[in-house]
């Protein structure tokens, strides 16, 4: 086993040193992804005049829809590289510089790099994104109490890089030019980057390798692929912009939606099936895959937050503080200001509730926080309701949305990136993570379909798209809660009583 010197020294808020590293590399990372996301709508649905791009609502959120997902699902392939080739910590580092010449593109005043940038971040967000999650699981023993408080922790960082982003990017895009918000995300990610070469030793030896690594011959074939598959999609992203293939947004975005769940299943049952897994592994396997599908309703519904209700915020909500116009994109602030404030008070819950023998298992937690989501959407049926009689509501209707979506997913979101990581088998954390992300591409594809129904020129039909996320949410939250009070046992079968599989002679140390 390798050294937990790194790993078992507190050094932040009685967690690992190497837990400052992380939360502070994804808070500036958070910063500049979220900055320039809940920008995107806007300004792709913003005229020629104020110099957006006009493109249809249903576009615009289908390729929001596709960008965000996008982002997630290259997870998958960003997780199994750190697993074979690079190892996390030089895969978040990768990935890091990638995202920052992504914010660079966009910053560019032309129209013809924009999806260039795009897919810069989203590559760059795959490589980063499951495997600085997964580095903070390796910080922790398996049977670390501190692990669920540890994930809360950095999770309130996720979102301290929220507030920031939403306040600095949105200003700066709304109110003196889209693109210099997008270049406040790139100054955001830079000092992300600096702040995690400079403070990369306090990781120790986690994750500094690969976890499963490849033979010589492996690697080389693995590496030709890579490069195969980037140098298509430069060909496919010249011929786009060239005018020479012409791609329908929404029709993209259901076939997309459509590919990521049967990829989804197929590397589930994959690793399952072929991975060597014993007894309990499998048990767990289950009962994380409850999590991975209260996981993908979760963000269908929560995600409606950078299109369908950015759009509601810009266009129906009453704006006015005096002679001061609110940016449209601030209202995405409540969510990480409330998850700021009552993160503290969430991971000390679960501790409480430890003491006491109180744990819920991770599927009822997910359970009760999609439920909570959904009634989110009950607020806003009724908002849309004073919209679709022409009317532009107060602020607290949003503001009341927005709280709901927190306390949601502060149930949900830190819990199921917390069961990844110890219900994973420890030979395919990277990759599980990446699996699980795979949920937010699923998500926001669907979120992003969802959005689309919103017509500007027939906002009679917004309150039904409202009820409908409700009741589905609310109907799969149950399903899940009445599942889960059977999945609890599967959480901890086996637990000090089988090993792993011993690894080859030849692989390196894990690192714990």
């Amino acid at each position: 086993m390798s050294s937990n010197t790194y790993q078992n020294s507190d050094g932040f808020f009685g967690h690992p040193k190497g837990l400052s590293t992380l939360f502070f590399t994804e808070m500036w990372e958070r910063m500049s992804y979220y900055g320039m996301r809940a920008l995107l709508v806007l300004f792709m649905t913003a005229s020629l005049q104020q110099e957006g791009l006009a493109f249809t609502v249903a576009a615009a959120t289908a390729i929001y829809g596709l960008y965000t997902g996008a982002v997630y699902f290259l997870g998958l392939p960003g997780g199994w590289i750190a697993d074979r080739l690079l190892g996390g910590q030089r895969t978040v580092w990768y990935g890091g510089i990638i995202i920052m010449c992504g914010h660079i593109v966009l910053a560019i005043p032309s129209d013809s790099t924009f999806f260039v940038g795009l897919i810069l971040v989203a590559t760059g967000t795959g490589l980063l994104k499951p495997n600085i999650s997964a580095l903070v699981g390796h910080l922790y023993q398996p049977d670390d109490v501190r692990r669920d408080s540890g994930y809360a922790l950095y999770y309130m960082g996720i979102n301290i890089g929220s507030v920031l982003g939403y306040m600095i990017c949105g200003y700066f895009g709304e109110k003196i030019g889209w693109h210099w918000g997008f270049g406040a995300a790139a100054v955001g990610m830079a000092i992300g980057l600096i702040q995690y070469r400079k403070t990369i030793g306090n990781l120790g030896d986690a994750s500094l390798k690969p976890e499963n690594p490849m033979t010589a011959q492996g690697e080389k074939k693995a590496w030709s692929t890579i490069w195969a598959v980037v140098a298509a999609v430069v060909a496919i992203t010249a011929l786009t912009m060239a005018g020479m293939i012409t791609i329908n947004p929404v029709v993209v975005a259901q076939y997309v939606a459509v590919a990521f769940t049967l990829i989804f299943f197929a590397y589930y049952a994959y690793i399952y099936f072929a991975g060597n897994l014993s007894g309990s592994e499998k048990k767990k396997m289950w009962a994380l895959f409850l999590v991975c599908v209260a996981s993908a309703c979760f963000w269908s519904g929560f995600e409606q937050a950078g299109s369908s209700l950015n759009l509601f915020g810009r266009d129906y909500t009453d704006r006015m503080i005096g002679a001061f116009e609110i940016p449209a994109s601030w209202f995405q602030n409540v969510n990480p200001m409330f998850i700021i404030i009552l993160s503290p008070f969430f991971a000390a819950l679960w501790i409480n509730l430890g003491k006491r023998m109180i744990t819920p298992s991770y599927g009822m937690k997910c359970a009760i926080g999609l439920i909570i989501m959904a009634s989110g959407f009950i607020v806003m049926f009724f908002a849309a309701q004073y919209a679709a009689e022409g009317l532009k509501v107060a602020p607290y209707w949003l503001v009341t949305t927005y709280f709901l979506h927190t306390v949601g997913e502060l149930c949900l979101s830190p819990v199921a990136l917390s069961a990844v990581s110890k219900l994973s088998p420890r030979r395919f954390a990277g990759q599980m993570m990446g699996v699980f992300v795979l949920t937010y591409s699923i998500g926001n594809i669907i979120a992003g379909l969802l959005a689309g129904n919103f017509d500007p020129n027939n906002v009679s039909e917004l309150p039904n798209l409202y009820l409908q996320i409700a009741i589905f949410s609310i109907g799969i939250g149950a399903v899940i809660a009445l599942v889960s009070l059977k999945s609890k046992a599967w959480e901890t079968h086996g637990d000090g009583e089988e090993k792993e599989p011993v690894e080859p002679a030849e692989a390196p140390a894990k690192a714990v």
